[in-house]
């Protein structure tokens, strides 16, 4: 165990208790956490969601053995009051961890960190490390575990009896999602293994795999232990052995000479597939309270025998049951579901269309010209203002090397560009910041325009959000050489910031991520500086539908707007002269549509290209004013 460790404190909200849960459940799934990795680096703090401070009793009874405290909302870090909870930070510090999957995801690190004999919390994270790491806003699987099933649930437990009465859209997604073939990394020798102990069983005449089995039991019949099957035996091997599986051997010739495409699929296991991961101690609590509940309600479970199943394997992985009961969470036995008859199940793949991955027309076939022609028939084309200080410049040479962008790891060539495009960000941000007012750098990145302009402005705050922690770490690194004491750093996905400012800025924002920034600045009337990039990755999500703007809805469908993002980003300077035009047309007109989005909401938008426009194939930039 490492010493001298930084202390930590993780603030969790708290409305209420119910039966053995704190709400909101993500305060129940942090505590969860923290007790399966016998954490305690953090100092916690339950901060009631309303004006009574609460019980201090609730700490006692439902925090295990974990050191709780109280505190009133007014009393949190300044940086912490800008961001929804879960929040954890150094004490005294200036960098935050804000919304479940970054905290959760932070708990993982610092616990294998402390003590690296902990392989299997850091395993938790999954391959690569990846668990839960795609944003919530842009990621179905983030948002289905990190805000819609937790939401469900309280729905759920505090509805009406009528409305109790169905089962939650986003559980029978979940359950739909269990019966989805598994996909992992390198999975052909486990499928060729599958494949083997399919034709032994089929020879031997005993079912061996887990779905076989189940169709094999009685009605409420119960196991002490999983179903036996390959996927069983690979999940739990590494469980108990933290490694590769020993049990598969090699496979017999005919196996080994059968094509890919005619292996048999895997089953799943556990939430995300095969393995045991930070996904399965999210939901575990959600869908825990969810099972009391329709078990008291005398609820039939029929519909979810996946999601049972699960339920009950969960409980097989060393810890739970132990973290569980330091928890005060009474895990129910469940009995092994047969599947029921289709014609008693609710249909699942009635999942209301805000839940789905809007996949259509993700494939387009055809040019932009049509599209473009089209606009133009009804008076619509490329707008870009004169750029307003087309010769601003910094004085990069007189600059500490930490304000410059090459002090990160990139080409001479590459960091005049930066410097170019910062030149036009800070120009239009130096002419709207007034003292005193709080400046947010989107999608920050290593702090390239958030450390400028807190090293420029010294009368105004900065703050920078990303959720990539690295890139933060470096940016906090730059500004700790320079001594800043105007700037916070938030490594949280956009939707956890809640904080009031008064000019948000983004440089090269991905995709959505544009419009996201852009929704911040309306909802806080805040103006804003932008550049967008990678149109290509623009798509419908939960929060946006494309076209944005009243006039493009009423000539442009979905699949043409899409048409225009693809081609926007053929702009790169190795293309042909013609090719690069059209790309920029197609920019213009897809910035036209959240221009005209946002005067929609009384602001008044310019659109310009940087200068020089060599500065980047993506050289258009919002500059927005409520």
């Amino acid at each position: 165990m490492k010493d001298n460790v930084a202390e930590e404190h993780l603030y969790l909200a708290f409305s209420h208790q119910y039966r053995d849960s704190i709400f909101p459940l993500h305060t129940s799934i942090s505590l969860f956490l923290l007790s399966y990795c016998d954490c305690k680096l953090f100092k916690v703090f339950l901060v009631p969601t309303g004006e009574d401070v609460g019980d201090p009793c609730v700490t006692k009874n439902l925090a295990g053995d974990l050191d709780v405290h109280l505190i009133s909302r007014c009393q949190l870090p300044v940086v912490v009051q800008s961001c929804s909870l879960p929040a954890v930070v150094v004490k005294d510090d200036k960098f935050c961890r804000a919304g479940l999957s970054v905290v959760l995801r932070h708990i993982i690190q610092k616990t294998f960190e402390a003590d690296p004999s902990k392989k299997d919390v850091l395993a938790l994270l999954g391959f690569k490390k990846t668990c839960l790491k795609a944003c919530a806003e842009v990621s179905q699987w983030t948002r289905l575990c990190e805000i819609s099933i937790p939401l469900a649930v309280e729905r759920f437990l505090t509805g009406s009896p009528e409305h109790c009465q169905a089962i939650p859209p986003d559980i029978l997604l979940f359950e739909r999602k269990l019966g989805e073939p598994v996909r992992v990394h390198n999975d052909d020798k486990i499928r060729r293994q599958k494949l083997q102990q399919q034709k032994a069983g089929a020879k031997t005449g005993v079912p061996v795999l887990g779905e076989e089995a189940t169709e094999e039991l009685k009605p409420g019949e119960v196991h002490d232990h999983p179903p036996s099957s390959l996927e069983l035996s690979v999940a739990f091997s590494k469980l108990l052995t933290q490694g590769a599986p020993d049990a598969i051997n090699r496979e017999a010739p005919h196996i080994r000479r059968t094509k890919t495409s005619d292996l048999p699929l895997l089953d799943h296991v556990f939430a995300e597939g095969l393995y045991f991961t930070v996904a399965d101690l999210v939901l575990l609590p959600c869908i825990h309270q969810f099972l009391v509940s329709s078990k008291k309600q005398g609820k039939n479970l029929v519909n979810l025998p996946l999601i049972t199943s699960w339920y009950r394997r969960v409980q097989e992985v060393p810890g739970v049951k132990k973290a569980a009961g330091k928890c005060n969470m009474e895990l129910l036995q469940l009995p092994e579901l047969m599947t029921a008859p289709k014609e008693q199940l609710q249909d699942s793949a009635s999942v209301p269309d805000e839940l789905e991955e809007d996949n259509e027309d993700s494939h387009f076939i055809g040019g932009p010209r049509p599209t473009m022609t089209k606009l133009m028939e009804n008076g619509i084309e490329a707008k870009f203002s004169p750029h307003p200080y087309p010769s601003w410049t910094l004085d990069w040479t007189s600059l500490p090397s930490a304000v410059s962008p090459g002090e990160g790891k990139m080409s001479r060539d590459r960091a005049l560009r930066k410097q170019q495009q910062l030149n036009n960000l800070v120009a239009a941000v130096t002419k709207l910041a007034k003292p005193g007012d709080l400046i947010v750098d989107f999608c920050s990145g290593g702090g390239h325009v958030g450390i400028v302009l807190a090293y420029m402005m010294p009368s105004c705050q900065v703050i920078l959000i990303e959720n990539k922690e690295l890139s933060l770490i470096r940016a906090k690194g730059r500004s700790d050489e320079l001594g800043l004491n105007n700037i916070w750093f938030i490594q949280a996905n956009l939707d956890y910031f809640i904080g009031t400012f008064n000019i948000g800025v983004a440089l090269h924002a991905c995709g959505v991520a544009t419009d996201m920034v852009i929704e911040h600045c309306l909802r806080a009337r805040a103006a804003f500086v932008i550049s967008p990039c990678c149109y290509g990755f623009i798509q419908n999500i939960v929060k946006f539908k494309y076209p944005r703007s009243h006039q493009f809805k009423e000539i442009l469908s979905y699949k043409e707007h899409m048409i225009l993002c693809r081609f926007a980003d053929q702009t790169a300077v190795q293309l042909p002269p013609e090719r690069r035009l059209i790309g920029k047309q197609c920019m213009g007109l897809v910035d036209l549509d959240r221009a005209w989005a946002a005067e929609e909401h009384n602001y008044s938008v310019q659109i310009v290209s940087m200068e020089p426009e060599s500065c980047s194939p993506k050289n258009n930039m919002f500059v927005g004013i409520p």
